[in-house]
């Protein structure tokens, strides 16, 4: 009989460009801040006791930084490129000014509509992001013998692969909400479907 996988997805903890409102997305391979690495350390407190058999990031080391305390106690880890964070294209690393924000407002009620290939200039569409994850989840579940697995990705990329793992449409994936080392749990059921246990929880950070 096949496994059936839990899956604990959180995002990165903070960075500074966080802190700042400012876009990173794939090509922004940044540190985490004091607060960051802080979570970090929260969240191993929290949920060490569980038997992990392995630990998927990004290839971005803002994801691994937020992992490195079970890295440290001995816990496999394995980058994912597929796992990246969307590419923001020329909004990548810019100071929020008034007509940025107004283009990425738009971007996203287009994608909200349904016009999910189009991007930022220079950037990556949803569609794009959609099927490499897709890509990624096939390693992930082809793995028999991981029962419980931690993945630790970004905000817009988790908002994806939460569409992808639970067969929604990309157009709803506002709907997922995220902050910095917020905690979804999804199990996988006999028919290979998952659902969602517990939905961007925080209360390991408090």
């Amino acid at each position: 009989m096949t496994t059936k996988k839990t899956i604990y997805l959180i995002r990165h903890g903070e960075t500074e460009y966080n802190k700042q409102g400012i876009i990173q997305g794939s090509g922004i391979n940044s540190d985490l801040n004091e607060t960051g690495h802080f979570q970090a350390k929260l969240f191993h407190m929290a949920y060490k006791h569980i038997p992990f058999n392995k630990i998927y990031t990004s290839e971005l080391k803002r994801t691994f930084q937020s992992i490195d305390p079970f890295h440290k106690s001995g816990v496999m880890i394995e980058k994912i490129p597929e796992f990246n964070e969307i590419n923001w294209g020329i909004m990548e690393g810019i100071i929020p000014n008034r007509l940025n924000q107004m283009l990425y407002n738009q971007m996203i009620e287009d994608w909200k509509l349904g016009y999910l290939d189009k991007a930022i200039l220079n950037g990556e569409s949803p569609i794009q992001m959609y099927n490499r994850q897709k890509s990624g989840l096939e390693k992930l579940l082809a793995k028999t013998d991981e029962k419980t697995i931690l993945i630790c990705m970004h905000g817009r990329a988790m908002r994806s692969f939460l569409c992808l793992l639970l067969d929604r449409n990309l157009r709803y994936m506002e709907e997922f909400r995220h902050s910095n080392l917020c905690l979804y749990i999804l199990k996988e059921s006999e028919n290979g479907k998952f659902s969602i246990e517990l939905e961007n929880s925080t209360e390991h950070l408090w």
